[in-house]
């Protein structure tokens, strides 16, 4: 895994896309924050204002092996109505290329329909966005390249699992150690 973006919306959960992007460059792997705002900075749901690597209109998609959605309100439902997004996820699940979610976000791929036949978490009470997949009540769900979580709370997890998707499971390992995290 080369390269990875991170889409970053205002409203965004801001623990569930920043705890992915430190636990991906700490293991070495180059992971854009990729706003789609029009500007670098994003504000997230809890008002914590943090600026991004660059614009979605400055991303090349062919550059990036996967992509990533944090959640939180109302970042979600700004991802899923951004028709850049939608094209770009389709295009990587289409190719095999990793589609990422966490918390409400997973929804944004339900919707999209490019969840049909997979595995799949989410945030509760976003059960039924989850469209042709099949919900699992787990902290993170690997369905090929598709990784879904839960929530704030299993943002660690769903980094890790990005990394173990990306370079393996002894350097998800190795990160875990690293980080003294036992969850």
């Amino acid at each position: 895994m080369k390269k990875i973006g991170i889409f970053m919306a205002d409203g965004c959960e801001e623990i569930e896309g920043l705890t992915v992007v430190d636990v991906l460059r700490r293991a070495g792997v180059e992971i854009q924050m990729i706003s789609i705002n029009g500007k670098k900075q994003v504000e997230g749901s809890h008002k914590i204002t943090f600026l991004t690597d660059m614009d979605v209109s400055e991303m090349n998609p062919e550059e990036f092996d996967g992509v990533v959605l944090p959640g939180g309100l109302p970042g979600t439902y700004n991802l899923r109505d951004d028709e850049r997004v939608q094209k770009i996820i389709g295009e990587f699940k289409e190719e095999g290329k990793l589609i990422a979610a966490i918390c409400a976000a997973p929804s944004v791929f339900g919707e999209a329909g490019l969840l049909e036949g997979k595995k799949a978490t989410c945030h509760p009470g976003f059960e039924d966005k989850l469209l042709g997949a099949e919900w699992m009540e787990e902290p993170v769900v690997v369905d090929g390249n598709v990784i879904t979580s839960r929530a704030m709370g299993t943002a660690t997890n769903f980094a890790l699992e990005i990394l173990a998707y990306g370079k393996g499971k002894e350097a998800a390992q190795e990160m875990r150690k690293s980080l003294l995290y036992k969850g």
